[in-house]
């Protein structure tokens, strides 16, 4: 009987992640493997999989992932093998006046397939804020702002960083989020957002057409959740890339 798929799933294990400087980052990743297996296969596949996660978790990146799923495939003797890795990412950031550095988290993970449909996602998880336009028009003075979330996944035919992707939608918010802000900071936050102020579809937008613009990603799907400061609901926004083109 031929078995559609097996595999690991959630196996948290240390690695190390390449940073677009030229370091490695300590993490901890949530990995899952699969492999199509044929029906005459009978041995174990566990040992298979932890060996090659074992081989590449000291220096795991996009370059070296169809490597892994290469060895997986092969040593399964599998039609296809696919991996899902999940992580949190810190970047340094300075603050914007007072300069204080502190560390911002992000979620980034990379899905990658060999075999019957050879293919390989990255996406990222950014944190931001927006203010609402309709109540800055409506509003004698001030107006509601919220924390929103920003997940972009992408397809590539070139090299492409987390870091970069995080900057792109950094910079299509009411404004970025810092770790650790001063009051000096915190002036700055509060009206640079209320100078720019967003609905979740003028971000959604803004992130879609420098997805456009960047000639290294060949596919894209974005989409915005707002966390909504005075409703009970939260507002959403979603793009597709196919739906756009």
């Amino acid at each position: 009987m031929k078995i559609r798929s097996v595999g690991i799933k959630d196996i948290q294990v240390p690695v190390r992640i390449r940073e677009k400087n030229g370091g490695l980052q300590n993490s901890v990743a949530t990995i899952s493997l699969q492999a199509s297996l044929p029906g005459k296969y009978r041995e174990s596949c566990v040992l298979t999989f932890t060996t090659v996660l074992n081989k590449y978790m000291d220096d795991l990146s996009v370059t070296n992932f169809p490597e892994l799923l290469a060895e997986v495939k092969e040593g399964l003797c599998a039609e296809s093998a696919r991996v899902e890795m999940s992580f949190p990412y810190f970047i340094e950031k300075k603050a914007p006046v007072s300069g204080t550095r502190s560390l911002m988290e992000y979620e980034c993970s990379f899905t990658g397939e060999v075999g019957t449909d050879d293919d390989f996602i990255l996406s990222v998880r950014v944190p931001i804020t927006t203010l609402c336009p309709c109540s800055k028009e409506i509003s004698t003075a001030g107006a509601h702002n919220q924390r929103a979330e920003v997940t972009l996944n992408v397809k590539f035919n070139k090299f492409i960083w987390a870091e970069d992707l995080i900057a792109m939608i950094e910079k299509s918010a009411s404004c970025e989020l810092w770790a650790l802000l001063k009051r000096p900071d915190e002036k700055y936050v509060t009206e640079r957002a209320y100078e720019n102020p967003m609905f979740v579809e003028d971000v959604v937008r803004k992130v879609a057409v420098s997805a456009l613009d960047d000639s290294k990603i060949t596919w894209f799907s974005a989409s915005v959740e707002s966390f909504e400061s005075i409703h009970k609901h939260s507002a959403y926004a979603y793009v597709d890339s196919n739906e756009i083109r």
